[in-house]
């Protein structure tokens, strides 16, 4: 399988602007693939799972996460480091991969998503008999 066809990344600066909406940032990723599917492991410090919105529409993987910064009550931050509190990352997913069974874990600020391989393209082994 050629890793470069598989899962493409769409954007590619760290902070992108659309028209008419707000600011996000781009969380780093890394990709990893085994003979099962690939590993897709985002860094989302700050974003719970109430706040985290993954969606497949056609062949496009879409990552969207809101940081939740609580304040105590009576207190006003007077400096923060991060303009956008909003996060996305999209993907361009193979026709080799089964979206439908792709799954999610969010812990400590990571998260994983697998997306599994069709069967029909996984390794398999041949059993050899004899005559």
């Amino acid at each position: 399988m050629n890793e470069k066809r598989d899962i493409k990344a769409q954007d590619h600066r760290a902070i992108q602007e659309p028209a008419g909406q707000q600011p996000y940032l781009r969380p780093a990723a890394d990709i990893y693939e085994d003979s099962g599917g690939i590993t897709v492991e985002a860094d989302l410090p700050g974003v719970s799972r109430e706040r985290l919105n993954i969606e497949v529409d056609g062949n496009n993987l879409t990552i969207d996460g809101t940081i939740g910064v609580e304040m105590p009550d009576g207190m006003e931050a007077l400096h923060a480091e991060i303009g956008s509190t909003h996060l996305r990352r999209s993907f361009t997913l193979s026709n080799e991969l089964e979206a439908d069974k792709i799954s999610a874990e969010l812990k400590d600020g990571v998260l994983r998503l697998y997306l599994p391989k069709r069967e029909e393209l996984q390794p398999r082994k041949i059993e050899v008999t004899t005559g």
